[in-house]
């Protein structure tokens, strides 16, 4: 069997993945391997070898261009007999990293670290032109929590909260007054070497209807998985959340209603602007939670790889608190998803555009059969 051809046409494989980059005369060519069985030996002259064999310049048949086509292997091998490769960090991915492969990565936590968001934040940042010169889609994320310091829950208007506003202070928090509180209890664990965790909401505003399936391709399914890829994230929880099971129906449910433009919209916004899993053109609105950074200037006990009971003091610099610097990576996934799923929907849906007002295709006129007429006007 051939390979599964993905939409992008850059990956082969499925299991056994290769992603190819870059151009000809270019910055550089290269590429990524993904799920290589571990803790195979491997050194840059294992690839060279093959690498030299296909380079130009090798013989009068072939062109005469001089490239030595180096190989440079940048990430997935290591060799590291430091400190924190005898012992298992507490509340980091050491010990399961270990359990699942034989072996890890131990500089700052491998591709477990925050470090690997970087790649996210830059590929958001092209989603989000996109999606904003598409459709006028804005998604705007802010520290709601921080330990106990709670934003009230009416004092953010996600209609028209920007940007400058959650900018203006170090915590990324747009209400001054509770930015303020945050700092004051971030830096009262900082100075003890401890940390604590914080809860991020996120918002995207102007977002088309109808992006999500049904069942297993659910919208909110989609963000929360891409919420909780993030390092150091463990809750996710859209509209009303867990909040829910404080209301009764009557209360909770979102009454439609039209309005001036003659638009079909929703009276309260409890359902974060996702119902049966689709969008309903509504600002979708939910929060992810962080844990308290494990790195901590603090002695923990752990365990060493020998299985000793042993003392671990984290050395370096670490973040008293995730949740400020994390907002932007949570814009970033969200800003993926929907654009993967605008491409989704324009594909399947927007083949023949729907006349809404008579359930027909722009333009087709169906032979109204006895099973057609039961579902048509």
């Amino acid at each position: 069997m051939g390979a599964e051809v993905k939409a992008s046409g850059n990956v082969f494989g499925n299991y056994f993945q290769v992603a190819t980059y870059g151009e000809s005369h270019g910055g550089g060519v290269g590429c990524v391997i993904s799920g290589c069985p571990p803790r195979i030996p491997l050194t840059e002259g294992d690839m060279q070898v093959e690498l030299d064999r296909r380079r130009p310049g090798q013989s009068i048949i072939t062109s005469t261009r001089k490239e030595t086509d180096t190989c440079k292997i940048l990430s997935g091998t290591h060799e590291d007999n430091n400190e924190i490769a005898k012992m298992y960090r507490p509340s980091h991915a050491d010990a399961t990293y270990d359990f699942k492969y034989g072996v890890r990565s131990v500089q700052g936590g491998g591709r477990s670290s925050g470090r690997e968001t970087i790649g996210r934040v830059a590929a958001g940042a092209l989603a989000k032109k996109i999606l904003k010169l598409k459709c006028g889609v804005e998604i705007l994320a802010f520290v709601f929590k921080v330990h106990q310091v709670v934003l009230p829950e009416d004092a953010v208007d996600y209609e028209t909260v920007t940007l400058e506003k959650i900018e203006s202070n170090i915590v990324r928090c747009p209400d001054p007054q509770y930015a303020d509180k945050i700092i004051a209890a971030v830096d009262k664990v900082r100075v003890r070497g401890d940390s604590v965790g914080g809860v991020v909401t996120c918002i995207a505003r102007n977002v088309p209807r109808g992006l999500g399936c049904p069942v297993f391709g659910k919208l909110e399914a989609e963000l929360s998985g891409a919420m909780l890829s993030i390092p150091a994230s463990n809750g996710f929880e859209i509209g009303s959340g867990f909040a829910v099971t404080d209301f009764t129906g009557s209360e909770h449910n979102d009454e439609f209603y039209m309005d001036k433009a003659g638009n079909v919209r929703t009276r309260t916004n409890r359902s974060g602007g996702i119902q049966g899993g689709i969008s309903n053109g509504e600002i979708i609105h939910f929060k992810v939670s962080f844990k308290p950074t494990p790195s901590i200037g603090m002695k923990q006990n752990t365990v060493s790889r020998e299985h000793q009971n042993v003392e671990f003091l984290a050395r370096g610099l670490h973040d008293p608190c995730v949740a400020p610097r994390a907002v932007p990576v949570v814009e970033s996934m969200a800003a993926l998803v929907l654009m993967d799923q605008l491409m989704a929907h324009i594909a399947q849906c927007e083949m023949f555009p729907l006349n809404i007002a008579l359930q027909e295709p722009v333009g087709v006129k169906y032979t109204r059969t006895p099973e057609l007429a039961a579902i048509l006007p």
